[in-house]
């Protein structure tokens, strides 16, 4: 950790000058507050809030924004929740902001879930860095430090009192189990805005342009249970259709990293469950996997390979009778790859935000899931910027302060435009 983040703090152009000490803000430039940014998002990281559970970070996020002078009004939840698979206690929270200027509304948006391992975590700072104070712990700053950095964005706005276009300000939930916030979002409350904004991981001079689609299957194994010892062959194994399909799978190349006549996507077998006694032939296996491509049709060939691998196994397993199993798939494509064109106005204007605060702007494709896949998708272009998230979801993740503090820099250069 210490050797990454030495690495990290060598790299930095924009806030930190060669002997240490931060570049002075430029005269007429607004800058947010460094310490209230810093104590912002350490704050909001000690919130417990994974997927489905935000309520309280975003009761968190509302009592700011109030204690700040925005009027109950401007303030407005939706019901994304209600339309997601998942439930969950919230929907997505929406603040709007009225601009003391003429100009093209935008909107910086985060999302507040975090992954079920940064739950009961204790952010600490040592040595420029937010890290879990135990081995046990993610520390959540995906995205709990995009959240806080669009959230002390509209703070900084609203106590420097600052001219600005019209603004909208966007929390979204569920994006760490499939994008449900941004996909089920109502785009009514969002004043239809011209320019997004969304902070999601990585360095802050990264701008993601594209992102992976993503289609996730659950996948039914039924086979016929029978005595282990006294009658195995009575059975036919739920298990063994399972291991001979995903071996096939690996076998021919359509599990992991797949690539096939110069075509290249994702495929991965997540979970298994089934079985409760050795002494019986498991007759039923649940499996979720998941398929990923930037291309839609190879996609499909390696939803249709996977299938094909389950279908194959489930007529090779039999009995002494000459019983075989069944397999049941249902599958949804949970969000379309998308590219934004390189003249896309919300991208220059990012780069150029970039550019303002001394950094160089780095384009980079993501092979995950953003919630800018479901808005772009929806009418609302949107480029993905990082402050500071290192490591997501595991253990050793981590958050650079001082990029943290040039992603809020970025925020507010982007807000007040």
């Amino acid at each position: 950790l210490t050797r990454r983040k030495d690495e990290s703090v060598a790299k930095k152009r924009s806030s930190v000058g060669s002997s240490g000490q931060k570049k002075r803000p430029v005269a007429g430039v607004l800058e947010p507050d460094q310490r209230r940014a810093e104590e912002l998002v350490v704050a909001m990281l000690a919130i417990p809030g994974a997927s489905g559970r935000e309520g309280r970070v975003l009761r968190f996020i509302e009592s700011r924004l109030r204690r700040a002078g925005v009027p109950r009004g401007a303030i407005e939840m939706d019901r994304a929740h209600l339309r997601s698979p998942l439930g969950g206690e919230v929907g997505n929270l929406v603040c709007k902001l009225p601009g003391t200027r003429r100009g093209t509304r935008r909107m910086l948006m985060a999302h507040v879930d975090t992954v079920p391992l940064a739950e009961g975590t204790r952010p600490v700072v040592r040595r420029g860095a937010v890290v879990p104070a135990d081995k046990d712990h993610a520390l959540g700053a995906d995205d709990r430090a995009g959240a806080a950095a669009v959230l002390n964005t509209a703070l900084e706005i609203l106590r420097q009192k600052a001219p600005r276009p019209p603004l909208t300000f966007l929390w979204t939930v569920q994006e760490e189990v499939g994008l449900h916030g941004a996909r089920h979002a109502r785009l009514g409350l969002l004043g239809k805005p011209r320019l997004a904004f969304n902070f999601d991981g990585g360095s802050s001079e990264k701008l993601t342009i594209g992102a992976t689609g993503g289609y996730r299957m659950e996948i039914e194994v039924e086979g016929i249970a029978s005595h282990a010892g006294g009658s195995p062959e009575d059975g036919v194994s739920a298990i063994a259709i399972a291991s001979l399909a995903i071996a096939d799978l690996h076998r021919e190349g359509w599990h992991g990293r797949i690539e096939k006549n110069g075509r290249t996507g994702t495929s991965n077998v997540g979970v298994i469950r089934g079985g409760e006694a050795t002494n019986v032939v498991t007759p039923r296996v649940e499996i979720r996997a998941e398929a990923r491509s930037h291309d839609a049709t190879f996609r499909g060939r390696i939803v249709r390979a996977i299938e094909r691998a389950f279908q194959k196994a489930a007529r090779s397993v039999r009995n002494r009778e000459g019983a075989c199993g069944q397999v049941r798939i249902n599958g949804r494509l949970d969000y379309e790859a998308f590219k934004l064109a390189d003249d896309e106005p919300c991208l220059l204007t990012a780069e150029a935000a970039v550019r303002s605060v001394g950094g160089e702007p780095v384009r980079s494709i993501c092979n995950g899931g953003l919630d800018a896949n479901w808005l772009s998708a929806r009418g609302i272009p949107t480029v993905t910027l990082g402050c500071g998230q290192k490591n997501p979801h595991t253990t050793s993740e981590w958050l650079d302060l001082a990029e943290y503090y040039q992603g809020c820099r970025i925020a507010l250069r982007l807000a007040v435009g």
